[in-house]
C-alpha cells in the first residue's frame, strides 16, 4: 500500500528538527549504562511536533527520560500507555508541550518519541537513559552496540498491527542524515581494560589510572549516525564469576524489589575436560536460512559458506535437515534424515543453489512447520536459525520458540546492520542455545562453529538454583530458571534479599545441574555488604527481567489480555521508573499554555536505514503528518518512499523483490582454498586422492602420489595430507575446521593405519610444512 507522504521533505533544503545526538556510555564490569541526549531546534514560523522512531538493544531498562526547554527541566514520570497518551493529546490541545516516550506493541527493540508543540525558535533537549547487560563474545569480548539502524520489519500478511504501530516509513540517501552524533564511552573493572575496539574509527584509548582498571575512548569527530555503532571491550583475565549486591532505594517500601537489596550473579561454569573432549555423536539438526531479498550478495555467499562448513562438521550417526524462507518457505528433505555422504552430497548441491529471491521475511510458519514434526528419539533437536533480522512480530516468533524450548535447543544468528537484537537475542534465551551477531567485516563462519560445538556439547539438564543466607534474611527469585549453561559463557541470576542478619555478613549459591548424566556444581560465597555508588543499575536490571517474564506470561496462548498480569506489569513498571511494553514516559511542560495559533506542524526525523540489496540509506520512520503532498513532487527521492513499518506486507515486497538483482549475478569468484578443501570431505570425515585434492594443496595429481609409502591406503594417505595442510597454513582459520579435522582424525583412527609417522613425515616434506604429529591428533 503506497501512502502520500510529507513532512520531512517538502524540499530538501527543508530544516529538520532534530540536530544533534549525544552518547555518553559508562560500563562497569560487564553492564552498560547509556545517556543519550537529543537536541531539536525548531527554525520555522509554525508550532511543530516532532516525531522520531529508533531502535535500542532488545534487553535495554529505560530508566530516566527528560525534557529541557529554555532554562526548564521536566522529568518525565511513568504511567499506563493509555493514560499517557491522553495526557499527552490533551497538553498540546490546551497549548502546554509534551513529550511521550513509548515501546513498540511488536517489537522491545522499537521506541517512538514524541516531542509536542515545539514554538517557532524554539529548542528542546531530550535525556534519555537506558541499563544493558553486554553480550560476551565467542573471542571473550564484550559487545556494545549503539543502533541506529532501524529496518523496515516486515509484517507477514494476514498479521494485525497493533494500535499505534502503523509508523510510516520514508527514505532519504545516507550522506544526508542531517544530525550528527558524538559519542564517549568510559570503561572501568576490577580486571585491567585491555583494548577496545570498534567498526567505526576511535580515537585513542586513554586509561585513568596506572593499574589500567579505568579507560575512556572517544568516537573520532565527524561521525555521520548512519550506521550502528559498536564497540568491543576485552580485559585481561576476563570473565571470573562475581556477585554485586545493590542496596534498596531508602524512599521505597521494605519488601518491595526497590526497597530490598538485589544481587546480580554472573557464573560462567568450568566443565570437566573429560566431558568437554567427548562431542556427541547424535542429534537431529536443522538449519533455517533467511532468503529474503535483504539478504541478496554477500550475506547468501556468507551463508552458503557457512552451511558447506556446519554440513561438512557433522557427526556421523546423527539427522539434519535444510529449510530456507522469505514469503514462502522450502525443505531439502520432507523430513530430517539421517547423515551420509549421500544424503550430504544431495544437500550441499541445493545449497549451492541457493538465492536470496523468496521475497519477504516470514520466519512463523516454517518455524510451526518444524515444531510440527515428531522428534527422533535419542536424537536432540538443535535448530539453528539464520536471519537480517527484519520482522514485525517479534514477540509472537519468541513466544513459539519459548513454548517448544523443552523439545529442542534454538541457536540464532543475526546478519548485518539493523538485525532485531530483541529477536535474535529472544530466540536463543528462549530456545536454550545461544544468540551470535556478524556484522560489518565480520566473517560468519568462526561464530557459527562456536555456537555448532555448543550444540555437541552435552546439553546441562536439572539446572536449580540453591542459596545459603545468614538466618534473617530470605531470597526471592527475579530471573526466570535457568535453561541452559554452555561451557565458560556467562548465565545472570537476579535475587532479591528481604530482610537484615546481625552478625554473618557472607552468603553462598549453589548452581547444580547433570551433565551427561554425571552430577555437577558451581558455587560462589559472596559478601552481603552492598556495594558503594552502584546507584539503581542492578535493581533495574532486575525490574526489566521480571517486567519482560511478566509480559511474556500476559501474551501466552489462553492468556490472550490477562489484566491481573497486566496490572502486576504497570506496577512494577511506575514503581521501578522501568518502561514496559503497557507503560509509556511523559513530560507535561505546564509552564507555557497560551493556545496554539494556527495548526501543529508534524515534522519526522529520518532514523539511518542499512540493506543488503542496495547502497546504504537513510529511512526516516513517521505517523502521518497534517498536511500531504504528492508523491510526485519528490523525484529525487529513493523508490522505497512509502514503505510502511507494522503494515500490510505488500508494503514491503518491492525491498523483497531484489532476486530480479540476484538473476543477472556475475558468476561466482574463485572460492578460497580453504572452503575447497573443506568441500572435497567426505561424510565419514576422510578425503580421496584425486586431482581436485591435488590442485587445492598446489601440486600435480603425480607430485602427490609419489611420495606416498607404498602400503599405506590412497584415502588415508590423502586425509593425512589435508590434515597437514590445515594445520600448516590455515591456523588462523582454526576454529572454522576443527571439528571436521576432529572427525578426520576419528576416521584415520578406525582405520587403525600404519606407517603413521612415516607418512607424516613424506607429507611435511612434500608441502613444505614442519606439523608435528600430535598436533594434528595422531
Amino acid at each position: 500500500m503506497m501512502v502520500s507522504c510529507c513532512g520531512l521533505i517538502t524540499s530538501q533544503k527543508e530544516p529538520v528538527p532534530l540536530k544533534s545526538v549525544e552518547v555518553e556510555l559508562e560500563v562497569k564490569d560487564h553492564v552498560a549504562t547509556v545517556v543519550s541526549t537529543l537536541n531539536y531546534h525548531n527554525q520555522e514560523d509554525k508550532p511543530l511536533e516532532a516525531v522520531f522512531v529508533f531502535p535500542l538493544p532488545g534487553d535495554a531498562a529505560v530508566c530516566h527520560f527528560s525534557a529541557t526547554v529554555g532554562q526548564t527541566e521536566i522529568v518525565a514520570e511513568v504511567k499506563e500507555k493509555q493514560r499517557a497518551r491522553e495526557e499527552y493529546d490533551d497538553a498540546l490541545s490546551s497549548g502546554q508541550q509534551a513529550f511521550l516516550l513509548e515501546e513498540s506493541e511488536q517489537s522491545p527493540d522499537v521506541f517512538s518519541l514524541s516531542v509536542g508543540s515545539l514554538p517557532p525558535g524554539e529548542s528542546a533537549s531530550i535525556r534519555l537513559e537506558y541499563v544493558t547487560e553486554l553480550a560476551v563474545q565467542a573471542d571473550e569480548g564484550l559487545r556494545f552496540l549503539l543502533p541506529a539502524v532501524l529496518n523496515p520489519r516486515y509484517q507477514p500478511q494476514g498479521s494485525v498491527g497493533s494500535e499505534g504501530s502503523n509508523v510510516q516509513v520514508t527514505s532519504v540517501p545516507a550522506s544526508l542524515v542531517p544530525y550528527t552524533l558524538s559519542f564517549s564511552a568510559r570503561v572501568s573493572s576490577p580486571r585491567p581494560v585491555s583494548k577496545v575496539e570498534s567498526s567505526s574509527p576511535l580515537d585513542p584509548l586513554q586509561y585513568l589510572n596506572t593499574e589500567q582498571t579505568q579507560a575512556t575512548v572517544k568516537l573520532a569527530a565527524g561521525h555521520k549516525f548512519d550506521r550502528d555503532v559498536e564497540l568491543l571491550i576485552y580485559y585481561k583475565d576476563a570473565h571470573q564469576p562475581s556477585a554485586v549486591v545493590e542496596a534498596g532505594q531508602a524512599s521505597s517500601q521494605p519488601g518491595s524489589l526497590m526497597g530490598d537489596s538485589v544481587v546480580m550473579l554472573s557464573l560462567y561454569p568450568e566443565f570437566p575436560q573429560a566431558v568437554m573432549s567427548s562431542v556427541a555423536s547424535s542429534g537431529e539438526f536443522v538449519f533455517l536460512l533467511d532468503r529474503s531479498g535483504s539478504m541478496h550478495g554477500e550475506r547468501i555467499k556468507n551463508a552458503r559458506d557457512t552451511l558447506l562448513l556446519l554440513l561438512k562438521s557433522l557427526p556421523l550417526g546423527c539427522y539434519f535437515n535444510i529449510y530456507s524462507f522469505g514469503s514462502s518457505f522450502e525443505h531439502i528433505f520432507p523430513k530430517s534424515e539421517d547423515y551420509n555422504q549421500k544424503t550430504m552430497e544431495e544437500a550441499l548441491k541445493k545449497v549451492e543453489e541457493m538465492e536470496a529471491n523468496l521475497g519477504g521475511t516470514e520466519i512463523l510458519e516454517p518455524l510451526k512447520h518444524i515444531y510440527r514434526q515428531p522428534s527422533i528419539p535419542n536424537q536432540p533437536r538443535q535448530l539453528f536459525v539464520f536471519t537480517d533480522g527484519e520482522v514485525g512480530n517479534t514477540k509472537e516468533v519468541i513466544n513459539l520458540v519459548k513454548q517448544n524450548s523443552a523439545s529442542h535447543r534454538c541457536f540464532s544468528f543475526g546478519i548485518g546492520e539493523g538485525a532485531s537484537s530483541a529477536l535474535i537475542n529472544g530466540l536463543a534465551k528462549e530456545g536454550g542455545g545461544h544468540a551470535q551477531f556478524i556484522t560489518g567485516a565480520d566473517r560468519m563462519q568462526p561464530k557459527v562453529m562456536q555456537s555448532l560445538r555448543f550444540a555437541l556439547q552435552p546439553s546441562v539438564g536439572d539446572v536449580s538454583v540453591k542459596w545459603d543466607l545468614p538466618s534473617g534474611v530470605s531470597v526471592t527469585a527475579l530471573s526466570p530458571p535457568i535453561a541452559a549453561l554452555f561451557q565458560g559463557q556467562r548465565s545472570l541470576v537476579y535475587a532479591q534479599f528481604t530482610g537484615q542478619s546481625s552478625e554473618a555478613s557472607e552468603g553462598c549459591v549453589t548452581v547444580a545441574y547433570s551433565l551427561a548424566g554425571h552430577p555437577s556444581q558451581t558455587q560462589l560465597h559472596f559478601s552481603l555488604k552492598p556495594a558503594e555508588d552502584s546507584g539503581l543499575t542492578v535493581h533495574r536490571l532486575a525490574a526489566r527481567t521480571v517486567i519482560r517474564s511478566l509480559e511474556m506470561q500476559v501474551r501466552e496462548p489462553g492468556g490472550q489480555e490477562d489484566a491481573g498480569g497486566k496490572k502486576k506489569v504497570v506496577e512494577l513498571s511506575v514503581q521501578s521508573g522501568v518502561s514496559s511494553v503497557f507503560t509509556a514516559f511523559i513530560a507535561v511542560n505546564k509552564s507555557n499554555s497560551e493556545a496554539i495559533q494556527g495548526p501543529l506542524l508534524r515534522r519526522t526525523i529520518p532514523t539511518p536505514m542499512m540493506m543488503a540489496c542496495m547502497a546504504p540509506m537513510a529511512f526516516c520512520s513517521m505517523r502521518m503528518p497534517v498536511m500531504s503532498c504528492d508523491m510526485a513532487q519528490l523525484p529525487q527521492m529513493s523508490p522505497m518512499i512509502g514503505l510502511a513499518f507494522g503494515q500490510t506486507s505488500c508494503s514491503m515486497d518491492m525491498m523483497d523483490q531484489s532476486d530480479t538483482l540476484e538473476s543477472c549475478r556475475p558468476k561466482q569468484p574463485p572460492r578460497d582454498p580453504l572452503l575447497q578443501l573443506v568441500s572435497l570431505q567426505k561424510a565419514s570425515g576422510c578425503w580421496l586422492l584425486d586431482p581436485h585434492l591435488a590442485a587445492v594443496l598446489g601440486k600435480t595429481s603425480e607430485e602427490v602420489e609419489k611420495p606416498k609409502p607404498a602400503s599405506v591406503k590412497q584415502d588415508v594417505w590423502a586425509t593425512i595430507l589435508a590434515l597437514i595442510w590445515l594445520h600448516g597454513f590455515k591456523m588462523d582459520a582454526q576454529e572454522e575446521w576443527e571439528l571436521l579435522a576432529m572427525k578426520a582424525v576419528s576416521w584415520l583412527r578406525a582405520q587403525k593405519a600404519s606407517l603413521v609417522t612415516e607418512c607424516v613425515e613424506a607429507g611435511n616434506a612434500l608441502l613444505g610444512c614442519n606439523v608435528q604429529k600430535d598436533a594434528v591428533g595422531l
